[in-house]
């Protein structure tokens, strides 16, 4: 017995040699320090509990009792210390492969459940278990000395550097990002490190963690498969990096429904709001790089983003790339959301789109019809604000409300046909075949002045500001304060009717049926350039300041510099006379007898579109505008028809007579932002005179409400 005893106590202290070898080591792996930020309190794990389902632990052995070893009769008490490292203390260099087999070999193994036992008390089988652990230990670590010393050849060492690639470069195969701040070395572990922590450490976990039901919807495609739950106690039996080379292979062989459904389950729960996270001045910059449709739909997420969605400079320089100048009221829904201010500016621009839509889609319902001027011709027609003014070879002028479509008063004075008129707000002038020009106000339609001068049919007119500039049939041209109907200029140098006459303010232009363009000063009655180059009647003009645009019978177009007189661009493609034009932006519409309009570019002289095909007019053109990236075009063939400026592309036909193609014409169209007004009729009969107008500026009862 005593004999046995004396073996016994041998072995142990052969054992407890080994250990402290084995402590050691591991403190000097976990750095100085790290052991006496160990406190106690910790649970130890038994002899069944497996290191490997805990991937990311460090172990501490704290010695009890003196210390002195198996020579003094007194027995050393182990125990490990399982501390939980959170991710913050190494997010970009986990425990390299080395040192995490290195503790997990290192950790010996202690009595189950926190019970203490007398090592004299054992049993054989105990420390044969003991033998074998800790030579199987020494195995382990000269494989690690071998690996480090020669290259990876065995398979089994290959699937070591698998394991040290997966904690290296992350779960998805790329490198943790660099600005991360890396450990100091292997398996180093900070001070702060060593604290408990509370990270989820499974997935289950996280769904807890983000507020998540335990038991979230399961797949009910059947019975589970038999041995599942051997698999799984399987794959929890391995390490973390070993679970990581058992999914790349189960993704590798899973179909593209199967990796959707992981999709579906594990995306929502690393979705952050991050604009909710920002500061507001941030969140509000960062949404400045969306465009207006998809704030729109970012209003829709939540409240929080609406709020900031709803922000007004933020929609004012929405407005502002869009084009949009108008600063709408901001308009009270029914179903307005209280606590949320709507934006100004965010209600004009999607009144602004609504109006694009109505224009290009034709949600504007039954056009509003004004009858009047019996069956005469109407020959001028102006629109400004909520008045409309046509002009009849009857005499007369009628203003009308755009509103209501009634008839507010009729102008009469003229002893002739009314041939043109230009308006400003509720001044309206006009010019008859009695040799006059008169000036009205429309709002109590009475006549404030009648201009004398003229000794023939004032045929054109160009107003701007408190001047206008009348062109008659006698050959010169006039220029007129409205204000108090005196004659200021007298210009002269055409040897023929003037036909059409342009003034910006500082320059007059003007072409004739003498086949010239002039360009005057008004204030001197000097001729600054006589351009010449047509060879039939000049029917319409265009001047922005810069250039000089001429349409001719002879059907072409000229493109001449105001300053020079030069001509910069001969213009042809048209095979008839150019009945009217539109300048904007150096972008030239043309219309034209022979029914096609043009688009043109004036600083190369390039047509960019002719606007034809299937769809296009059946006979001339008698007017055109262009406005919101649209053009329009009325004709002899009883249609208005839409195109669109950028590609040339016929959208719609905005008006159709009944009587088109049968003698219905329409004769002038006017436009605005907002509403579009035609002067229709027929010459034999088949078509009443009258104005349809068309409101695009419609409510909409799906519109978005605030």
């Amino acid at each position: 017995m005593e004999r046995q005893e004396r073996r016994e106590e041998e072995e142990t202290g052969s054992t407890l040699s080994t250990r402290r070898e084995e402590e050691e080591e591991e403190t000097e792996v976990m750095k100085a320090g790290a052991k006496d930020k160990v406190t106690g309190g910790h649970t130890p794990i038994s002899v069944s509990s497996s290191i490997t389902s805990f991937p990311f632990l460090s172990s501490s052995l704290c010695r009890g009792g003196g210390g002195g070893g198996g020579e003094d009769g007194e027995e050393d008490e182990v125990r490990v210390a399982i501390v939980t490292i959170e991710d913050e203390s190494c997010p970009s260099e986990p425990f390299s492969t080395d040192s995490h087999l290195e503790m997990t070999n290192q950790i010996t193994p202690t009595y189950g459940e926190g019970d203490e036992k007398e090592e004299g008390e054992r049993e054989g089988d105990e420390e044969k278990e003991d033998d074998e652990e800790e030579e199987e230990a020494n195995s382990d670590e000269r494989e690690e000395e071998e690996e480090d010393n020669a290259e990876v050849t065995s398979p089994s060492l290959h699937l070591l550097s698998q394991m040290k690639r997966k904690l290296d470069h992350g779960p998805d195969g790329r490198p943790f990002p660099s600005g991360k701040k890396h450990c100091k070395g292997k398996g180093y572990l900070s001070p702060a490190s060593l604290v408990q922590s509370t990270t989820p450490t499974t997935f289950g976990d996280l769904r807890l963690a983000n507020g998540h039901s335990a038991q979230r919807r399961r797949v009910t495609s059947g019975p589970p498969p038999s041995g599942l739950q051997d698999w799984l106690h399987t794959f929890q039996a391995w390490s973390g990096p070993e679970r990581l080379l058992v999914l790349d292979e189960l993704i590798d062989r899973c179909e593209t429904s199967q990796v959707k459904h992981m999709m579906q389950v594990i995306e929502p729960q690393f979705q952050r709001d991050f604009i909710s996270l920002l500061p507001k001045e941030l969140a509000l910059y960062v949404l400045t790089f969306l465009a207006p449709r998809d704030l729109l739909q970012a209003a829709q997420t939540c409240r929080y983003w609406r709020i900031l969605a709803e922000d007004n400079l933020l929609w004012r320089e929405k407005c502002r790339e869009e084009g949009v100048s108008e600063y709408a009221s901001c308009r009270r829904r029914k179903c307005a959301r209280p606590g949320v201010a709507a934006s100004p500016w965010k209600s004009a621009y999607i009144r602004q789109h609504r109006i694009e839509n109505n224009w290009r889609k034709g949600d504007t319902g039954e056009p509003m019809v004004l009858k009047g001027h019996d069956d005469h011709v109407i020959t001028c027609l102006q629109f400004s604000g909520d008045l409309i003014v046509s002009g009849s070879d009857d005499n007369t002028l009628k203003v009308w409300s755009a509103v209501t479509g009634k008839c507010l008063r009729t102008l009469t004075g003229h002893t002739g046909g009314v041939w043109c008129s230009q308006m400003s707000d509720a001044t309206v002038i006009s010019g008859s075949t009695d040799r006059t020009l008169r000036v009205w106000d429309a709002e109590r339609g009475e006549c404030v002045h009648t201009l004398y001068g003229h000794t023939s049919t004032v045929r054109c007119m160009g107003l701007h500001g408190n001047r206008v500039v009348s062109g008659s049939r006698d050959t010169t041209l006039r220029v007129w304060d409205v204000s108090t109907g005196r004659c200021e200029h007298v210009l002269t140098g055409h040897v023929a009717a003037v036909r059409c006459v342009q003034y910006d303010g500082r320059r007059v232009v003007s072409g004739g049926y003498d086949y010239m363009v002039k360009v005057w000063d008004p204030e001197t009655e000097a001729c600054l350039h006589t351009l010449q180059g047509h060879t039939n009647r000049v029917y319409s003009l265009q001047f922005d300041g810069v250039f000089v645009v001429s349409g001719s019978l002879d059907t072409s177009i000229r493109v001449w510099d105001a300053e020079t007189g030069g001509c910069v661009h001969t213009l042809t493609g048209h095979q008839s006379l150019t009945s009217g034009m539109e300048l904007r932006d150096n972008i030239l519409v043309s219309g034209n007898a022979d029914s096609t309009v043009r688009v043109w570019d004036v600083r190369t002289g390039q047509c960019l579109h002719t606007l034809q095909g299937p769809n296009k007019h059946q006979s001339a053109v008698t007017c055109l505008q262009f406005c919101r990236g649209l053009v329009l075009s009325s004709s002899d063939d009883g249609t208005v028809k839409l195109w669109d400026l950028k590609t040339g592309a016929w959208l719609r036909d905005v008006v159709a007579l009944q009587s088109r193609g049968s003698g219905g014409v329409v004769w002038r169209i006017r436009a605005s932002d907002t509403r579009l007004v035609c002067a229709a009729g027929s010459r034999n009969g088949t078509e009443e005179t009258k104005l349809l107008v068309l409101d695009f500026d419609l409510e909409d009862e799906n519109e978005e409400t605030e």
